[in-house]
């Protein structure tokens, strides 16, 4: 079975960012994006973040290129001066991209000393500039993603007056992680674990700006999480577990917008996925690991599993073509499945 450009889902963004799958750094680029729209035609897809100045002064097309078959699809940005922002924002709409995100969430180090990301929710009025600089420089939406609060600024004031102050400038949609960012002493991953969810004052910030779009993120793993969380908000995006478990991706069209899946086993999902490899490697010299490196938890749950998986991250199979790979793998999966079972 094939994957065409074609394909793409041409729902509507309004619709799309009923559910999505987060902007996350090192793991949602292009190919990891391919593998994502495989399992779902409509859940909005979004890019790493990119910086201003990776654009401003590197290479665009690394940064932007993405294949039609990937929308709808939304490129975040880190930056914090409202003209770089602009002029980002500007290339990102050339290059195609339904959507334009600014990073207000990420409480990286690396992050706080470029004066951006979570950082940010200190200066509302910066934030509602550099929203408006963008806005006039695109017809395609301007978002914000951002925390609840920062450090121990726990008070709903806080980031109830962000979102209006941001709001005033034209951002109509606010992806909310519902917890603080800690910009001293946690981690990247100790802050998305450390600091407690309050999905309670994402639900207010709702209740609040009723003409907003307020789509929540943190924690959520499963359809029936998904599934209360639409009761109250206007979308959900769903980080880590998307990566980890992605076949649940394949019931996201037929239990959150009515449409069937496209691909109906994760063999199906293999094959067009080895395909896709094999055209890479031809076009682009790109290796196969640094695809299949994204689709190592497709058959998590499943027996044999961890043998398949062994397979596909196995460094002396690297001179191998990428249906050679499949082949060993299946094998793998077969021999160690009536074991498991066994077991």
């Amino acid at each position: 079975m094939g994957w065409d450009n074609q394909s793409m889902s041409m729902l509507p963004i309004t619709r799309a960012r009923k559910l999505s799958v987060a902007p996350m750094m090192e793991w949602t680029d292009r190919h990891c994006r391919f593998f994502h729209r495989l399992l779902t035609q409509h859940a909005l897809l979004y890019t790493e973040m990119v910086t201003t100045g990776a654009l401003i002064h590197g290479d665009v097309a690394r940064h932007l290129d993405h294949e039609a078959a990937e929308q709808p699809l939304a490129l975040q940005l880190g930056g914090s001066e409202p003209q770089d922002l602009a002029h980002c924002a500007r290339l990102g709409a050339e290059w195609g991209y339904a959507e334009i995100n600014l990073n207000c969430g990420c409480p990286s180090p690396r992050v706080q000393r470029g004066a951006f990301g979570a950082c940010l929710m200190a200066e509302p009025a910066l934030v509602a500039d550099c929203v408006k600089a963008m806005i006039d420089a695109v017809t395609v939406p301007v978002t914000v993603k951002h925390r609840i609060g920062i450090d121990r600024e726990d008070r709903y004031d806080f980031v109830r007056d962000f979102v209006g102050t941001v709001a005033e400038a034209g951002c109509g949609v606010f992806i909310v992680h519902a917890r603080n960012a800690w910009l001293q002493g946690l981690s990247p991953k100790e802050n998305r674990e450390i600091p407690p969810l309050r999905y309670e004052l994402v639900h207010r910030l709702k209740r609040d700006f009723p003409a907003l779009s307020i789509c929540i993120n943190g924690g959520i793993a499963s359809s029936e999480q998904v599934a209360e969380q639409l009761q109250w908000l206007d979308g959900v995006m769903v980080g880590r577990e998307a990566y980890h478990n992605p076949w649940w991706l394949a019931r996201w069209d037929q239990e959150f917008f009515a449409a069937p899946a496209r691909l109906q086993t994760r063999d199906d999902v293999e094959r067009c996925m080895v395909e896709y490899m094999m055209r890479e490697a031809s076009e682009r010299g790109t290796p196969w690991f640094a695809i299949a490196r994204h689709m190592l938890g497709l058959r998590q749950g499943q027996p044999g599993a961890r043998s398949w998986r062994r397979v596909w991250s196995d460094h002396r199979l690297k001179p191998l073509p990428a249906r050679d790979v499949m082949k060993i793998a299946h094998d793998a999966l077969h021999n160690a499945a009536p074991a498991r079972v066994a077991a």
